[in-house]
């Protein structure tokens, strides 16, 4: 793994653990995860591989990364605090981020250190897959969705929350202009 791949796949760990403490709801949380996948997304991603079994593989990975993501966001705790939102990940969200980001390098590492890469081979010829681009873009569209959709849940459950916290603000006072 190169420094830019250990200090990303790193930077996305922080993520959560950053949202283990109870922190207000605002842009940073939503465009700093977005950010990451999209530096990701561009530097990994030269090509879709569409041959053989190469589809199935990414549309596996990506599913098992929309899983998680969303399982995440259903477990990160949203609530009012003082007419704003705030957030914090729970354990089950924190986990399952970090099982998703962890299987994926310890992947890499058992590969390129650890003696993975002939397995890997004799797995992709059995499975049809044709090339190790299948591969990268298989687990770099399976972090992309496990970001997008875990940040996709927990926007669509915070608009819910925003409503409850508009509907209880008190009205504004209005004046008695005939006095």
């Amino acid at each position: 793994m190169t420094t830019t791949e250990w200090i990303t796949d790193i930077a996305l760990v922080l993520v959560v653990f950053r949202q283990l403490r109870e922190d207000r709801l605002d842009r940073r949380t939503f465009l700093i995860p977005l950010g990451i996948v999209a530096f990701v997304a561009y530097s990994y991603l030269d090509s879709v591989p569409t041959g053989g079994n190469d589809l199935v593989l990414i549309a596996a990975l990506a599913g098992a990364g929309a899983v998680l993501g969303i399982a995440g966001g259903v477990y990160t705790r949203i609530r009012p605090l003082d007419g704003h939102l705030v957030i914090k990940a729970g354990a089950v969200s924190a986990i399952l981020w970090v099982l998703g980001m962890g299987a994926r390098m310890g992947f890499q590492v058992w590969v390129e250190h650890g003696g993975g890469a002939d397995d890997v081979a004799r797995f992709s010829v059995a499975h049809h897959i044709t090339s190790d681009q299948a591969w990268v873009t298989a687990f770099v569209l399976m972090a992309v969705t496990e970001v997008v959709t875990r940040v996709g849940t927990i926007y669509l459950r915070s608009r819910g929350s925003a409503r409850a916290v508009a509907a209880a603000a008190p009205a504004a006072p209005v004046l008695d202009r005939t006095a």
